[in-house]
C-alpha cells in the first residue's frame, strides 16, 4: 500500500481492506490504538484491548495485523500520511493567498524564495509536527516509527521522513536535478530531519507544549543549514 503522495510505502497488512466497510474497520482499530497509546504505555497496549475500544471482534484485529507491533508500526505510516497532508494543505493555502495578494500588491512583501519558497515550506513542516505533536492521538508516543525499531537504514522512521518531505517539496526547492546535487540534497534533508528531531524532543522536555525558544532557535538552525544548499 502506498502513501497518498506516492511516497512511503505502508507494511503489508495481513489482509488488504476491499470494501468500504472493511475499511473502515481497519480505520476503526487504528483509532482504537491511538487513543490507547495517550492513556496507557505501549508495553501495556494489546490487540484485545484495542478491539474492545474500537467496539469490533478480536478476530477483526488479526485479520489486519499479527500483532501489536505491527498494529503500531501502521499506525506510525498512518501518522505519516497525516502529517504529508497537513503540509500539503497549508503549502495550498498560502499560495493561494499568495496569488490572491499578488494582484493587487505586484509580489511586493515577498522574500527572497517568493511567495511559496523552501523557507516557508520548512515552517511549515516544523509547526505541523508542533501541531501533530500536540493534539494528533497516540502521535506523542509512536510519531512515525517508535517504538519500532529500526533495523535497516532505508527503514528507519527519519530516513523515511526525510524522504517524504524531499518529494513532497521538490517543486519549492529548484535544484538542479544531477545525480551529485539530488545525493546533496538527500544527505542535507536527513541530516535536518534528524536535528530538527533531536531539537524538538528538547523542546517538548523543557516545555509540555513545546519550548517556543527552542523551537524559534530551530527554525533558525533548519534555515540555515538548508540556505547552503538550496540558496
Amino acid at each position: 500500500m502506498i502513501g497518498q503522495d506516492g511516497g512511503v510505502p505502508i507494511p503489508p497488512l495481513r489482509r488488504n481492506p476491499v470494501q468500504r466497510r472493511s475499511a473502515e474497520r481497519l480505520g476503526r482499530i487504528l483509532d482504537a490504538c491511538a487513543e490507547l497509546l495517550d492513556e496507557i504505555s505501549y508495553e501495556e497496549l494489546s490487540t484485545r484491548a484495542v478491539a474492545e475500544r474500537a467496539n469490533v471482534p478480536i478476530g477483526s484485529v488479526y485479520r489486519f495485523f499479527s500483532n501489536k507491533r505491527a498494529m503500531a508500526e501502521a499506525l506510525a505510516h498512518r501518522n505519516l500520511d497525516e502529517y504529508a497532508d497537513r503540509i500539503t494543505r497549508r503549502l495550498a493555502a498560502s499560495d493561494a493567498a499568495s496569488a490572491s495578494g499578488s494582484a493587487s500588491a505586484s509580489g511586493s512583501g515577498s522574500g527572497p524564495d517568493g511567495g511559496g519558497g523552501w523557507r516557508e515550506a520548512m515552517d511549515v513542516v516544523v509547526d505541523e509536527y508542533l501541531a501533530m505533536k500536540r493534539g494528533a492521538p497516540g502521535f506523542a508516543l509512536i510519531e512515525f516509527g517508535h517504538p519500532v525499531p529500526a533495523t535497516a537504514p532505508p527503514e528507519q522512521p527519519n530516513h523515511l521522513v526525510a524522504d517524504r518531505l524531499r518529494t513532497l517539496l521538490a517543486d519549492r526547492l529548484r535544484t538542479g536535478g544531477d545525480e551529485v546535487t539530488e545525493e546533496r540534497l538527500r544527505v542535507a534533508f536527513l541530516l535536518a530531519v534528524e536535528t530538527a528531531d533531536a531539537l524538538l524532543r528538547l523542546a517538548f522536555r523543557m516545555d509540555p507544549e513545546g519550548d517556543p525558544a527552542i523551537v524559534a532557535e530551530t527554525k533558525e538552525l533548519l534555515r540555515a543549514y538548508l540556505a547552503r544548499v538550496l540558496d
